[in-house]
C-alpha cells in the first residue's frame, strides 16, 4: 500500500526558504527514484527534481540555477527538497511522485503521487 504524504509548504517573502518533506509508506524510498514536481495555475505539471540510487548525481532542472536541494533519509523513509532563495515565480502546488530506479528525468515513469503542497512566495 503506496502512500506519499507531503508536507512544509507555506507563504513565505522572496528570497526566504522551505524545506519540504514527501514521508513515504508501504515501500522503501532507497529502492525507487523519488521525485518532486510542481505545477502552477495554468500551467503544466514540471518535474523539478529526482533522487534515485541507480543515478550517480540527483536531478535537477536547469532552471532552478542551484537554489534546490534534494535529499533523503533512509531511516525515516522521507524525501526532502531543501528550497532557498525563492522567488514568487515558484509559487505552485509542489507534489512528490514514485516510480522506478530509472525514472528520474523522465517525467512520465512515476507511478504514485502525493497530494500536493501549496508554496506561496510573495511579501
Amino acid at each position: 500500500q503506496v502512500q506519499l504524504v507531503e508536507s512544509g509548504g507555506g507563504l513565505v517573502q522572496p528570497g526566504g526558504s522551505l524545506r519540504l518533506s514527501c514521508a513515504a509508506s508501504g515501500f522503501r524510498v532507497y529502492y525507487y527514484a523519488v521525485g518532486w514536481f510542481r505545477q502552477a495555475p495554468g500551467k503544466e505539471r514540471e518535474e523539478i527534481s529526482c533522487i534515485s540510487s541507480s543515478h550517480t548525481l540527483p536531478y535537477y532542472a536547469d532552471y532552478l540555477q542551484g537554489r534546490f536541494i534534494i535529499s533523503r533519509d533512509t531511516g525515516k523513509n522521507t524525501v526532502y527538497l531543501q528550497m532557498n532563495s525563492l522567488k514568487p515565480e515558484d509559487t505552485a502546488v509542489y507534489y512528490c511522485a514514485v516510480g522506478g530506479p530509472g525514472a528520474c528525468g523522465s517525467n512520465t515513469g512515476y507511478d504514485y503521487w502525493g497530494q500536493g503542497t501549496q508554496v506561496t512566495v510573495s511579501s
